[in-house]
């Protein structure tokens, strides 16, 4: 039989490192020594004579008196030191006892972690249950000095982890542990009294003297009585969500305040959740069912079998991640580590809706942004220093928090060592339960999918799998994708997660084939069984939960990121556009910075302001805010602003940014309301590719691709000229400003938001009184196309010239060479002009680029080579592989072709920037060729009929 004093020591057992291992058995004689190395890769440039650096790895030596380790290379000094250790260990022979007892030992641990809790020691520490147990003394009558046991379970997390070794089947009942609990104190009957009609404990014997006048001398400093507000969440969701005032004393038990609120007479009836929100945070839910029942004829073991009495509580279960019968308060108060004082801080509506969208993926990433109304989870992760918020591998770790879901792991599959390793450098072996034999047969799939292109050769991949707190495996997903770092490969896979998770919440009625259908696009697996044990409560929370644009097909269809003209009109109403524009105007890539006002609006003229931002920035064209913002913002130059009415986002969402619910609650009942944007285009960044270029070249290395397609248009005397991926028009604009004999001009592109741009840019100049009709400008026709460059259209054939302007590196290097061909073959231009940038010049332009202060460490680290000029870049090739890549086009349509380039000289390495091949055709006759309109027609203007626009 146990008593205070024997345990009280024996419960402080801790697993230890490898390092402080090491430190234990030798001390000062272990030295630590870390070298920096630089990590080598063969050179996938060739003909580049530039030296190409690798990242700045750590390789850590330990020297023992009995032996030296080196090990292995790390991208973290500390990751090093670890592994040096470890080796040590395992050089040396030294037995690591693994933290995993049996059930007898977890039992008899119990007993004297109980011993510990309820001794003079434990009573003057700093641990926040100490408090607890300094709170129940100031309790009067029968109960005084009682700790309820579901406290002790919440507040101590080595006495719950000891149960769970017990009996595993306790995660989520809380009469399970108190069944446990109650046993383990019988083993301490001449010391503890258990109170079993009252599920508490107290010692038998007070504390002696000195130690109760000690804690004395240690009282708080708050005021003998204070108010708090709380919310709280009735059993039956028809019933609203409201707030509620605690008067509390620090003269008195907190918890016995709450109980009164709940309908009972003590503390110990009253069951606490876990922390809800940040970790580091005292948000909890308290409830208590309205009978508990703890049968004692059953065996310990067979305890978690009684289910509280009591209506199910939905929302409070769904934020407590166990079930929750009857009403339930959210409250933010309670002890925390080393302060006498009881910590508490008001729960408000808003705080009640921001913790409810937090467990949503996008909500997640709105909040990080601070902007509800404005941000969305973006669609493509593209660099590090683009992205605004949390990063993917954040936002998910987030959610399986909220989710009580074991952390995700994160593997990358090092094929030639057959092993897995993490992002840090660090070896990580995966536990994988296998699914039972029913929810085998519904491995919903992906394998295989078409998530990711395999086109994009690389050296990383990202494994990711979630498991939940019992190690059963929910989803996984396993990139096909390569990325050139690690960084990238990890918060990819973890954005693809994350998007499928945000179609589950953002549709709660979703079809579990549509459900599939998405998992396979994306490449995710996932198993039903348990995937919806773990969420299926999630929809009837958010059963309201819709996007503000909601996709109904294709989620990787960048087309979703685009906001056209026919969206914003079924979204976007008394739409005001103001100020003077400046010519600066946002394209795809650019990082954005907007300033923008969001109220409510009724009928009658009331306003209420929600959220506002001085400074927002955002890259465009990857979805990171709302489409129809971005689809206004791309109509903004900077300088200009817009005022705009909007459908009301979900309630939830309102009520998460308002600052006065009551009032906002009011509006929205008094009738018909909508939300009122005010946004102003601040600066635009153009995209890092721009930014290095115009860093070395002047005039800028765009502006010289240009000019040099100008002289041959000139020189070749041509009457038509077609150019293929137009996007902005920034080719056919500049052609305006010049005297051509060019009669007809036609762009082509997939993009109709940069065709919109086009058309307003060139409807402008071709309708201007006279400046553009004199005899240096001959145009009679202009038309812009929506459509592949890659698909054949008889509208596309027989032109003078044809142009081509960094375009082909956007698509995958199969669909260059389909358009190579299609191009040659069918659309036949007498000149064919096709620009590309040249790989090898990428050192120069890259060293030359400002820096960003938020770059990450492990970019600037990286050869500077060896990245491409634009995230969307698919592939760049070097002067050989461009050469060999048109000649053969060449002789197989037959077409001469030469080479050139801007930027640079020829001639001296690494040659020029952009490399240019101009194709001539050697056949005098053009082909003839069937009827085909793939295309669809933007935007047309004739010299005779102005313009007609499709618009």
């Amino acid at each position: 039989m146990g008593t205070l004093s024997s345990a009280a020591v024996a419960a402080k057992k801790s697993s230890l490192t490898p390092k402080a291992i090491i430190s234990q058995k030798f001390g000062s004689k272990a030295s630590y020594k870390v070298d920096e190395v630089e990590e080598s890769f063969p050179n996938e440039c060739p003909g580049l004579a530039i030296r190409q650096k690798g990242r700045c790895l750590y390789r850590c030596h330990l020297q023992l008196p009995e032996l030296s380790v080196v090990s292995g290379t790390f991208t973290r000094k500390k990751d090093a030191e670890q592994a040096a250790a470890e080796k040590a260990i395992e050089m040396l022979g030294i037995h690591v006892k693994e933290n995993n007892p049996t059930e007898e030992e977890a039992r008899d641990e119990l007993v004297d972690r109980l011993a510990y809790l309820f001794s003079s020691e434990f009573l003057s520490s700093g641990h926040p249950l100490s408090g607890h147990f300094r709170a129940v003394l100031k309790t009067k009558g029968h109960l005084n000095g009682c700790i309820p046991i579901s406290v002790m379970a919440m507040y101590d997390a080595k006495l719950t982890n000891l149960c769970k070794h017990i009996n595993p089947e306790v995660e989520s009942n809380p009469l399970g542990i108190t069944s446990i609990i109650l046993s383990a104190a019988e083993k301490l009957s001449g010391s503890l009294l258990p109170l079993e009609d009252h599920l508490s404990l107290k010692r038998q014997s007070p504390h002696p003297p000195d130690v109760l006048q000690s804690v004395e001398n240690c009282e708080s400093t708050l005021p003998e009585s204070f108010e708090i507000q709380a919310i709280r969440i009735p059993s039956s969701v028809n019933e609203t969500i409201e707030t509620l005032v605690l008067n509390l004393s620090s003269a008195s038990y907190y918890l016995d305040v709450i109980a009164e609120a709940l309908g009972v007479t003590e503390a110990s009836r009253v069951q606490v959740s876990r922390t809800i929100g940040k970790a580091s945070s005292e948000v909890r839910l308290y409830f208590c069912p309205k009978q508990q029942l703890l049968d004692q004829s059953l065996e310990p073991l067979e305890v978690h079998r009684v289910q509280l009495q009591g209506s199910l509580n939905v929302r409070a279960s769904y934020f407590a991640g166990q079930e929750v019968y009857g009403d339930g308060i959210l409250a933010s108060v309670g002890y925390v580590w080393k302060s006498a004082n009881l910590f508490h801080e008001d729960m408000s509506m808003r705080t009640y809706y921001r913790l409810l969208i937090n467990k949503i993926p996008s909500g997640v990433y709105k909040l990080s942004r601070e902007a509800i109304f404005v941000a969305e989870l973006p669609m493509v992760f593209t660099t590090r220093s683009n992205w605004r918020g949390f990063f993917p591998r954040e936002i998910l770790y987030t959610f399986c928090r909220q989710h009580r879901l074991a952390e995700p792991v994160f593997c990358i599959p090092n094929s030639s060592l057959g092993t897995s390793t993490d992002p840090h450098g660090t070896c990580k072996k995966l536990k994988v339960t296998e699914p039972s034999e029913e929810g085998k047969k519904s491995p919903v799939l992906a394998a295989g999918g078409g998530g990711e292109s395999d086109g994009l050769t690389g050296d990383f991949k990202c494994e990711v799998k979630i498991f939940s707190k019992c190690q059963d495996l929910i989803l996984q997903f396993l990139s096909t994708k390569a990325y050139k770092k690690q960084t990238d490969a990890v918060q990819n896979a973890a954005l693809k997660v994350l998007l499928w998770l945000n179609l589950f919440f953002r549709e709660s009625n979703i079809s579990s084939e549509k459900l599939s259908s998405h998992a396979k696009e994306l490449g995710i697996q996932f198993y039903s069984e348990y995937f919806l044990k773990e969420f299926n409560i999630c929809p009837l929370v958010h059963d309201f939960w819709m996007s503000f644009a909601t996709v109904e097909d294709g989620l990787l269809d960048r087309k979703h990121m685009k906001a056209n003209d026919d969206m914003l009109e079924n979204v976007v109403f008394s739409l005001n556009m103001g100020g003077q524009a400046s010519g600066v105007n946002p394209s795809s890539g650019s990082l954005v910075c907007i300033g923008y006002t969001s109220c409510l609006v009724t009928e009658g003229g009331m306003k209420e302001h929600l959220e506002s931002n001085e400074e927002f920035e955002f890259e465009m064209g990857i979805g990171a805010v709302v489409p129809y913002i971005e689809g206004i913002v791309t109509q903004l130059s900077v300088g200009q602003s817009a005022c705009f009415g909007a459908e009301l986002p979900p309630l939830e969402f309102i009520l998460a940014a308002a600052d006065d619910s009551p009032t906002t609650i009011s509006l929205l009942s008094s009738g018909k309301c909508s939300l009122e944007h005010t946004i102003t285009l601040l600066r635009v960044t153009e995209p890092l590719e721009d930014r290095m270029e115009q860093a070395l070249f002047s005039p800028p290395l765009s502006k010289q691709r240009v000019e040099y397609a100008l002289q041959h248009i000139q020189e070749s005397h041509a009457l038509s000229m077609i150019d293929f991926g137009c996007g902005s028009g920034s080719l056919l604009d500049s052609l305006l400003d010049y005297p051509t004999s060019l009669e007809k001009i036609v762009g082509v592109d997939i993009s109709q938001k940069s065709l919109a741009r086009a058309a307003k840019m060139l409807h402008s100049k071709l309708n201007s009184k006279l400046d553009y009709k004199v005899s240096s400008n001959r145009i009679k026709s202009a038309v812009l196309y929506d459509g592949s460059i890659t698909n054949f259209d008889s509208r596309l054939c027989g032109f003078d010239i044809g142009t081509c302007l960094e375009v082909i590196e956007h698509i995958e290097e199969q669909e260059a060479s389909l358009f190579g061909d299609v191009v040659l073959s069918s659309f036949c231009p007498r000149i064919l002009i096709i620009s590309t940038p040249n790989y090898e010049y990428n050192v120069i332009l890259q060293k030359s680029a400002p820096q960003n202060q938020e770059e990450d460490p492990d970019e600037k680290n990286q050869s500077q080579a060896y990245k491409f000029r634009n995230h969307d870049h698919k592939f760049e090739w070097t002067r050989a592989q461009f050469c060999d890549w048109a000649t053969d086009l060449s002789r197989r349509h037959n077409y001469s072709v030469e080479f050139s380039g801007v930027g640079g000289v020829g001639d001296v390495e690494p040659g020029f920037a952009s490399q240019i091949a101009v194709f001539r055709s050697k056949e005098e006759n053009p082909k003839n060729v069937e009827i085909a309109h793939h295309c669809k027609v933007i935007w047309e203007w004739s010299e005779g009929d102005r313009s007609k626009s499709a618009l």
